[in-house]
């Protein structure tokens, strides 16, 4: 089984993406040695090819060259400073162990969440435009307190954005791929949509997820209700989104889209009813430390020959 091992005193080189976070890793020991490596410098050279750990930059960058990982003949540990993994499950070298950082962005992504329900069911976006042209446009919009809300996706997120909900009195339904005591299983959604006011998207991207909000998913939501997607975008088909936003028949908050980065002049800028934020749900001053937490902590287990948490994968 792959692993991490090291001798008593041999020296942990670990691959990193940014200065700051090769600081905090040095902190742990001076046993630790880190080794700056961005998007697009190339194979490592030096002591950097003895690295047995590689921490890669979080950005939507493809994955290196097969003869970067070549120069690592050692390497072990694959480490991300994110939760979402979809860019490298089943894509890295036999021999591997790709771990996440779980947690470390699930206060800001649940927060985000918590900020677009109420700012798109009390009508913020509105009073916002209202505001930039002068006018005191007095109307009622919609309430949070008391909704009917679906959380698609049970695990570390979705929980948190439950809690942060208990404060608001609503009818919280939870479904996962599985179902358990008090989450319903996917198949259910059909009989589901149709009595949500607002349903969340805070599931993986997965082969079976890609694609699940689709015509016949929308169709199902009742009339005015809310669509929050704080997952991936290609969970959800844009076509099929735009229309039932054009139509006034649904309403959208996205932090996320497919295609991403949206580009100029794309219909979904334009698309009545929709708050739109750019990808930075999980994106607060404390996500940087929480992440390099997650990795300090793992780097801790195997300077202690402790089994790894969080594993995503093996090679």
């Amino acid at each position: 089984m792959p692993t991490v091992s090291l001798e008593p005193d041999e020296t942990l080189h670990v691959l990193v993406p940014s200065g700051p976070l090769g600081t905090a890793v040095e902190a742990l020991s001076p046993r630790v040695r880190a080794h700056r490596v961005g998007p697009g410098d190339g194979p490592p050279t030096g002591d950097a090819t003895g690295a047995q750990v590689w921490v890669p930059w979080s950005g939507g960058e493809p994955l290196p060259a097969p003869e970067f990982f070549q120069a690592l003949p050692r390497l072990g540990l694959v480490q991300l400073t994110t939760a979402g993994a979809e860019r490298f499950v089943g894509r890295l070298p036999e021999g591997l162990v790709l771990c996440n950082a779980r947690g470390a962005h699930t206060p800001s992504t649940a927060e985000w969440a918590m900020a677009a329900m109420l700012a798109a069911q009390r009508g913020i976006p509105f009073f916002v435009r209202e505001q930039d042209a002068g006018r005191w446009s007095t109307t009622t919009h919609r309430s949070l307190v008391g909704a009917r809300v679906l959380m698609v996706g049970a695990g570390d997120i979705g929980r948190r954005i439950g809690r942060m909900l208990a404060g608001f009195d609503v009818e919280l339904t939870y479904v996962a791929r599985t179902a358990r005591d008090d989450v319903r299983a996917m198949a259910e959604l059909p009989d589901l949509l149709p009595h949500a006011d607002v349903v969340v998207l805070i599931v993986p991207m997965t082969p079976e997820t890609t694609g699940m909000v689709d015509a016949g998913f929308l169709a199902a939501m009742r009339d005015g209700a809310l669509l929050v997607n704080a997952a991936r975008g290609v969970l959800v088909d844009t076509h099929a989104l735009l229309a039932e936003l054009s139509a006034g028949r649904l309403r959208a908050a996205l932090d996320v889209t497919d295609p991403e980065p949206l580009p100029p002049g794309h219909p979904l800028w334009a698309a009545p009813g929709l708050l739109l934020t750019p990808h930075v749900g999980g994106e607060v001053p404390a996500t940087g430390g929480r992440a390099a937490a997650a990795v300090t902590d793992q780097l801790s287990r195997v300077l202690a020959g402790e089994p790894l948490v969080n594993v995503v994968d093996r090679y």
